[in-house]
């Protein structure tokens, strides 16, 4: 396998719009992926799948920006299935030959299910560990030995400290999402484990930003890698449609209840910025005889399989989450994402509303927008290059409206007000006038600006760990 060290990127840029005339087979998949991708119904690759498959064949490192929803995990799973069943002696007690890192336990659940789909006619074992539940179970599982580990960085980290995972066997490591590992405060964990794994390997790195902390982390852990780029960091899906309805913050809940039942909504999936917030809206929405259900950090592992796989059966009509579920949920048919709350990173609004209108199929994105959120809107047009078309609801027309925002997402201000001449010998009725004026100050604007640790640096504060 490949030594890491430091190396020079080659770069291969890829525009998502190409569309590859390949097929799997002239990628070099052996016949039973091949087999498995034609039950699937998997006809054509996708651009990251075009451009990863062969150099992961060949044992190259890569670096590859790839937003989810392109295909990006049968992009590496399948030649890395490949690679497991041709080469490499069998897998020891307790040892892993592929370890897959991702950030949060959805998606590592997402993950290990594309595992167990495309090697569905290998003799290859997989397993996903994460926190949330036993350790227990893991470490049984984890005593036959596996080919495939699928693992959130601290619950890794637990394992290996007790001597349940050995890594001398290792062939290949995957960091998937890597830019929201770092996101999420996993900058010195991510330490640890490198520090754990043998040198000799093959590493592939899949990020949707390639920032200057992942930069610093492929400058170490990758060997000569290839860069590959197949869609922009800004890309929203076109076959989503996209607008947002102004209104005051302490209507929020009353607007979308309105809309859902005016508007006859079937399902819905509804992103809320905190914890706090989805307990709120999925008791308020229970309360108004919608059946919904939650999905956040504080909940149990199993409470929120449960709340989702309730979703996808058509049970529970609205699920509330927080951006924990933004990455890693695969719903098929999903029609409509609310953005309750607008997300604090702006990438994070493209994971959110890429849960609809995925595989060729439409999909409609709606945000619910107060006046203090106008900053975070402009991150996001920003982002997209576009400007959401504002449709105002005639019963919500909000007290405090929303600024206008100009292509390129800049706020239109309003003219400053001519300061008020100084009451000069006003005694203490001038005092409490000035008093009452500073009383409530403006709100802060929220500047939102994705903070992401430099690699090797303390992880950020409120950094979760799965």
């Amino acid at each position: 396998m490949v030594g890491t060290g430091q190396g020079k990127l080659r770069a291969i840029v890829t525009s998502s719009s190409v569309v590859t005339s390949m097929s799997f087979a002239s990628l070099g998949l052996i016949d039973p992926l091949l087999r498995t991708l034609d039950g699937l119904g998997y006809a054509t690759p996708t651009p990251v799948q075009a451009q990863a498959i062969p150099p992961i064949l060949k044992g190259q490192d890569l670096m590859a920006a790839a937003q989810t929803g392109t295909g990006k995990t049968a992009g590496f799973a399948l030649p890395l299935l490949q690679r497991l069943m041709m080469e490499g002696p069998v897998v020891a007690s307790n040892s892993v030959r592929a370890l897959v890192l991702v950030p949060t336990r959805e998606l590592a659940e997402q993950v290990q299910q594309s595992f167990l789909t495309y090697g569905q006619n290998l003799p290859l074992r997989s397993y996903a560990v994460y926190g949330g539940v036993s350790i227990n179970p893991q470490m049984m599982k984890l005593r036959k030995g596996l080919d495939v580990l699928v693992a959130t960085p601290g619950r890794l980290l637990d394992l290996y400290r007790q001597n349940a995972v050995k890594f001398n066997q290792l062939q290949v490591l995957v960091l998937d999402e890597a830019d929201r590992m770092l996101d999420l405060g996993f900058a010195r964990e991510l330490q640890d484990v490198f520090a754990a794994l043998p040198k000799k390997r093959q590493t592939l790195l899949f990020s949707a930003t390639f920032s200057e902390a992942i930069r610093a982390m492929a400058g170490e852990m990758l060997h000569d890698p290839l860069s590959i780029s197949v869609s922009p960091r800004n890309a929203a899906a076109k076959s989503v449609k996209q607008w947002l309805i102004p209104v005051d913050k302490k209507r929020k809940s009353e607007l979308f209840l309105h809309l859902y039942q005016s508007k006859r909504w079937s399902q819905a999936l509804v992103f809320v910025k905190t914890r706090k917030g989805v307990d709120e809206l999925e008791g308020e929405l229970q309360r108004h005889g919608i059946s919904a259900d939650a999905i956040h950090g504080d909940k149990p592992q199993a409470t929120r399989l449960r709340a989702l796989q309730r979703f996808k059966d058509g049970e529970v009509k609205v699920l509330v989450a927080t951006d924990v579920a933004a990455r890693g949920l695969d719903i098929d048919d999903m029609p409509l994402v609310v953005n309750f709350d607008l997300p604090i990173v702006a990438e994070d609004y493209v994971h959110r509303i890429g849960r609809t209108g995925r595989a060729g199929a439409t999909g409609q994105a709606v945000s619910l927008v107060c006046a203090d959120e106008v900053q975070l809107l402009s991150a996001i047009e920003t982002l997209t290059q576009q400007v959401l078309q504002r449709i105002d609801e005639p019963d919500f027309i909000p007290d405090h409206r929303v600024p206008q925002t100009l292509p390129g997402g800049q706020v239109v201000k309003k003219p400053k007000k001519a300061k008020k001449p100084k009451v000069v010998g006003g005694g203490k009725s001038a005092s409490l006038g000035r008093w009452l004026e500073s009383a409530e100050p403006a709100a802060p604007a929220v500047k939102a600006v994705r903070k992401v640790p430099s690699f090797g640096g303390k992880p950020a504060k409120g950094g979760r760990k799965p």
